[in-house]
């Protein structure tokens, strides 16, 4: 009974932390806006890409919830499906920040000396230029398109899952339980995946919810000055860059996707920062 009586308070206490609150506000909004994105052929009354040359520049009706476009296209619809590129090109170029980034830091980290000079010098030769100029720059290089937009993003993303990869590893590595495993004969490759690179999974998850706030809003700056997304393929960023031409007399062309841009942003990022204080020991410890 006491040890009952004396884990309730605990529990309590867990279910109140300030970040369990912020992760499930931000994973509210996230949700929201997968959703949608998700059940988009559900949801929307139109096809995407449909002209509609009798209804260009209409205002919010019941027939076009958000208006339509400069071709007559319903918004509505259109952010919908625009949803599912974004979202889709900020969690892509996450994942593929991080299939490449945890690994380089686990390197970097774990082999120390001339190996992790070098690899630390590239990256901080990466992380020396403003990261949206850097994105902007690599996909010019590439060219225009959404999977180039990706992939830029992407890389601009690596150094960050580095070196938070690495600053792990180094202040694991020689720890007792790990200089235990590896006095009885631990393969390095067991020693880092097995007593390493679990203590690295935290703050790659909270890194992952921050950057994908960060890729959405790179592909849409991208795509705003016209190297992202092609017509008439519709992102938000896109969106955002028709209606801005339009800003005067149709702004419900470019408020529609920028309220989404700014909701699912906010949203991941609240997740992060929840998750910071959920899974973080020292943020623990101090909640």
């Amino acid at each position: 009974m006491i040890a009952l009586a004396g884990g309730r308070p605990r529990a309590g206490r867990a279910l109140r932390m300030p970040g369990d609150a912020l992760a499930r506000a931000g994973l509210a909004l996230v949700v929201v806006s997968v959703g949608m994105a998700v059940l988009a052929p559900l949801l929307a009354p139109f096809g995407p890409d449909a002209i509609d040359y009798r209804a260009m520049l209409q205002g919010p009706s019941p027939a076009h919830l958000l208006g339509t476009d400069d071709l007559g296209r319903d918004v509505f619809t259109r952010l919908l499906y625009g949803g599912r590129l974004s979202l889709g090109v900020g969690v892509a170029s996450v994942v593929l920040a991080v299939v490449a980034g945890v690994p380089i830091g686990l390197l970097s980290g774990y082999l120390g000396g001339i190996a992790d000079e070098i690899l630390m010098r590239v990256i901080d030769s990466v992380m020396a230029m403003p990261p949206l100029v850097l994105a902007l720059t690599i996909t010019a290089v590439l060219g225009p398109g959404l999977a180039n937009a990706m992939l830029a993003i992407a890389i601009v993303a690596v150094p960050a899952f580095t070196r938070l990869v690495r600053g792990q590893v180094l202040s694991v590595k020689h720890e007792d339980y790990v200089m235990a495993a590896q006095s009885v004969g631990a393969r390095p490759s067991r020693l880092v995946l097995r007593h390493i690179l679990p203590n690295a999974i935290n703050p790659v998850i909270v890194q992952a919810a921050l950057g994908v706030g960060f890729a959405m809003i790179t592909e849409s700056s991208v795509s705003f000055i016209g190297l992202g997304a092609q017509p008439p393929t519709a992102t938000w960023g896109s969106m955002v860059q028709v209606g801005f031409q339009y800003l005067e007399t149709a702004p419900w062309l470019a408020l529609a996707p920028a309220v989404m841009i700014f909701l699912a942003v906010l949203g991941f990022t609240m997740l992060g920062e929840g998750l910071r204080g959920l899974l973080d020991p020292a943020v623990r410890a101090r909640g």
